[in-house]
Parts: C-alpha cells; structure tokens; sequence
C-alpha cells in the first residue's frame, strides 16, 4: 500500500480522503488544510491525521494527492515533485499553461508519476463506449450546472467546460486548429457561461456549451463519426451507440431503412451498452496507485492535463 496524503480538505478533498482510506491501494496518513477551523473539525469527525504544514504532510507520505484551490496547485506540487513524491493533482491541472509545462519538466527530471484529476475519463457511461468512438468528426457537448458559488473563482471554462475538452482531446487524434468563442458574465467576476468551437487539422469540428447559471444539470456529449452516432450522458451515466451499416439481402420487416439520393441503403442498428456502476474518483485514484506499482503511464497523464489547459486558455483567451 502506498503511503498518501491529502493537501485540501474542502468538499472534494473530504471525499478523496474518506476514498482513499477505503481504498486497498492506499494507506491514509493524514490531510493538511489552510483552515485551521476546518482542518480541527474534519480531524474530529473522521479521525485524519492533521498536519500543521504542507511541508510535514510531504516529508510523511510517497503519494500527495493536491485538493487545493487551483490558485496554490503549483506550489504544491512543486515541493511533493522536488522532493521525490508521485503527485495526484486535481483539475485543472494549475492556473497558468507555463505553471503546468512546468511542473511536466520538473516530473521528468525527477522521475515522478503525476495525474490529473480529469474524472469524467472514469464516468462508466464515457468508458462503456470509448472504444466505439473512432475517428469523430462532429462532436457536440452540453454541460449545464445551477449555480453553486464553489468554483466561482474562476471562468465556466476552467471550472466545468475542461472536462468537456479534455474528453474530446482524449478521442480526436489530431493538433487544435482554431478556437472561436464567447463568453458572458452574469453573477460572477469571470464568465458564467460559455460556448467554445474548437477546429482540428483533420477537419473534426467540437461546439462545446458550458453554463453554470443554468436552470437544471445537464452532462451530455454526442459524437458523429462515419457511419455511427454515439451520445454520452455523463449525469444519468447512460449511453447509446446508433450504427449505420449495409443493408443485408433478407432484411428484417422491423428494420429500419434510409436511402440517401444516390439510392444507397443502410440499416440502422441501435446499441445500448452496459454501463456498470462505480465510483469515478476511487477508480482514477487507484489506477494512479496501479501506474505507480506497475512503472506504466497515468490515465489521464500530466501532458494531457497541461493540454486541455491549453485548449482551455485559448477558449479564455478569445471571448
């Protein structure tokens, strides 16, 4: 069992540390928290170890899990790293892309692992139809929040369109063209909603919403490849595979039929997978413990991270 630690025990960092000491994977050794409040009253309630100072938390663990308000991801990962420890850092991976090709340099040099906390890679309704999406080259995404002050503190784009795109970069193999955007801020200091059109070299075309001033949740994402639609529900963890093949000789009297103007026929199959139930931050907290043990790459590496940063500055960067 590998030996972590915690750095933040807000909403998100409570539910990594009650995970990770259920996990078999891991040994909890303790959390630190700039709230000293807080950090009391967790220590009560559940038991953690608390640590006065980041620094301790480090020196006492092999894995440090960063939790933190993005503003100190750096920070943080950049003492675990130099000190020789694996790093589990939340999204976005820090606040600036420099701060994150940074902290890629330091990892290499260090012979660290590191991943990022994109967990929608891990959402059972994504997984269950990952190897089916091939090739899209229309890919449209809704993610849709009421609004909740948590997460304010920075733009739509960083706090809930970046599981958006980096999804999409996970399952579109090819360089960012062009980005275009807008975004409007209505209650808070940076912008509330946004919609994004990123353009690949190949062609591929994604037009990503993101609101978190919306009246209900929504987490749906479609993609339009040849031959085959493929729509996600990350909220209702339900996915559906619709495919389009030739039409065979004796065809079945239910089955339905299109023909396109050149008098082509295709029958269209529907394909609803199984999406088997678990718990995505367990899960991408124990195949980073697995990448650890078995010297093999993250899931959802630290370049990766620092790419849909990127993608997701550029979408900033045009409103």
């Amino acid at each position: 069992m590998l030996k972590v630690g915690v750095l933040g025990a807000g909403h998100l960092g409570k539910i990594h540390l009650k995970l990770l000491q259920e996990s078999k994977e891991y040994d909890l050794v303790g959390f630190y928290d700039a709230d000293i409040e807080n950090a009391t009253n967790v220590s009560k309630e559940f038991g953690y170890k608390f640590f006065p100072t980041v620094s301790e938390l480090i020196d006492a663990v092999e894995v440090v899990d960063i939790v933190t308000p993005t503003l100190s991801h750096f920070n943080c990962a950049e003492e675990a790293i130099t000190k020789g420890k694996h790093i589990f850092i939340e999204k976005p991976i820090t606040h600036s892309v420099p701060e994150a090709e940074a902290i890629r340099t330091l990892a290499s040099k260090y012979h660290v692992k590191g991943q990022v906390g994109h967990v929608e890679r891990f959402n059972p309704a994504f997984t269950a139809v990952k190897d089916s999406i091939n090739n899209p080259m229309f890919i449209e995404a809704h993610r849709l929040a009421e609004f909740n002050p948590r997460g304010t503190d920075v733009p739509v784009v960083l706090d809930l369109m970046i599981h958006d795109i980096d999804i999409i970069l996970s399952v579109v193999d090819s360089e960012v063209k062009n980005v275009y955007a807008s975004g409007v801020s209505v209650i808070s200091e940076t912008p509330d909603i946004a919609n994004a059109r990123i353009e690949f070299e190949n062609g591929c075309v994604a037009n990503l919403t993101a609101s978190r001033i919306s009246l209900k949740n929504m987490r749906k994402a479609r993609f339009f490849q040849k031959d085959a639609y493929i729509s996600v529900d990350f909220l209702e963890k339900k996915s559906e595979v619709v495919r389009m093949k030739d039409v065979p000789e004796n065809p079945d009297e239910f089955a339905m039929i299109l023909q396109n103007a050149e008098g082509v026929k295709k029958q269209i199959y529907f394909e609803n997978p199984d999406v088997e139930p678990n718990n995505a931050i367990l899960d991408e907290l124990e195949t980073f413990a697995k990448a650890i043990c078995n010297d093999t790459r993250p899931v959802v590496s630290l370049g990766q991270g620092a790419k849909a940063l990127r993608v997701a500055q550029m979408i900033i960067d045009s409103f």
